[in-house]
């Protein structure tokens, strides 16, 4: 059995107790210097036309943090860990505001999510046990923490529930390698989720729309309460529990449909899609299905069995190529689900079409040649 050597995240559920206000008072103090560093960013930029550098931040966010007592509950290296992340987005839009990016804003405190730890100001005590900025918690584990923790980080979720996510490297791992030895192409669809070049369709339960009725409800009862009371909280809370539910069975289902594939194929082939182009068009459909979200999660799972997913270009003409003689139409509307090869007169489903015409491109990406069945054994 081969071990493969990487770096992971894992996530725990900390208990609920009334030490934990301490852990959202240091989150909100984040979001307060957060802030602050926003501020001082742009007030740097208004003064001299300069970015304001980040050893230069964090050494008067260093001598600000000794006059503020509300500052000091977040340790240094978080503080360090946001001039970071604030210089790091600023990188990101010098690179790409072309694109579209936008430079990072001012966020409310309230709803700040997290801080991060690194080498200092948390110590594992064994079992169940953390010592975190001199205060012992407990948590769900799950699982058992192998490897060299790299970091560690607080998270709070809008129900108010918290969550520390470890980092570890020089994590061994048992490498499962089995071959079937076959490849497959996939087309992506509004109206069946994947269609597979064996044939065989995907259907997505859109769990959203199954739901739709219940957040519309929780959603006017939250409208229609008294802006700061108790009855307000109570049915935000609600209306959060009710977008949780529906990300997590979504997810589940995803983990699951990517094991089954990836157990069934060696090769994975997709095609590159503009899924933010798809969204202004579609909008709330193209959530619901969440085709990003289970690319990277199918991505993560053929990586660890070692399967290999491959994209081809968007804008190769897989709907109006013949799958069997190659012939290319001059247009095809997207309303035509079906259509005759004027060339070799043979009849094409839309979505069966493209998967086939994805898995051949895709085999001939990765030098597997000529490949038109979905089933063809892969040379090895």
């Amino acid at each position: 059995m081969l071990y493969n050597i990487s770096m992971k995240t894992l996530k725990f559920k900390l208990y609920q107790h009334k030490r934990n206000r301490f852990l959202k008072r240091s989150i909100n103090a984040a979001g307060v210097i957060y802030n602050h560093c926003i501020a001082l960013h742009k007030r740097y930029y208004r003064m001299w036309g300069k970015h304001l550098n980040s050893a230069k931040l964090q050494a008067h966010i260093a001598s600000c943090r000794k006059r503020n007592p509300f500052w000091q509950s977040v340790g240094s290296q978080a503080v360090q860990d946001i001039c970071q992340r604030i210089e790091k987005a600023y990188q990101l839009f010098f690179k790409h505001n072309k694109k579209g990016v936008r430079p990072p804003g001012f966020k409310k405190v309230r709803r700040y999510k997290s801080f991060t730890l690194k080498q200092a100001g948390y110590k594992f005590l064994g079992g169940n046990r953390i010592n975190i900025c001199n205060r012992v918690y407990q948590f769900w584990k799950s699982r058992e923490i192998e490897g060299t923790v790299k970091t560690l980080t607080i998270k709070r979720t809008p129900l108010g529930e918290l969550f520390m996510v470890v980092v570890v490297d020089n994590c061994a791992e048992p490498e499962f390698e089995v071959k079937t030895g076959k490849i497959a192409g996939f087309d992506f669809g509004l109206k069946t989720f994947l269609t597979s070049s064996v044939g065989t369709k995907i259907e997505s339960p859109q769990f959203f729309k199954q739901s739709l009725n219940a957040v519309k409800i929780a959603s006017r009862h939250h409208s229609k309460k008294l802006k700061g009371s108790s009855n307000r909280e109570r049915a935000r809370k609600n209306l959060v529990r009710k977008y949780e539910d529906i990300s997590n069975r979504r997810r589940d289902r995803f983990w699951k449909l990517a094991h089954e594939l990836t157990d069934r194929f060696d090769v994975l082939c997709f095609e590159t899609l503009n899924l933010k182009g798809m969204q202004r068009l579609w909008g709330r459909k193209i959530s619901d299905l969440a085709f990003g979200e289970f690319l990277q999660i199918l991505e993560w799972v053929a990586k660890k069995k070692n399967k290999l997913v491959v994209f081809i270009d968007r804008w190769y003409p897989s709907s109006k190529t013949c799958s069997n003689c190659g012939h290319v139409l001059d247009s095809l509307d997207l309303s035509v689900r079906e259509w005759r090869c004027p060339s070799c007169q043979s009849v094409n489903g839309r979505d069966e079409n493209a998967s086939q015409v994805i898995c051949a491109v895709g085999a001939s990406t990765v030098g597997l040649g000529d490949v038109r069945q979905s089933e063809t054994a892969i040379a090895v």
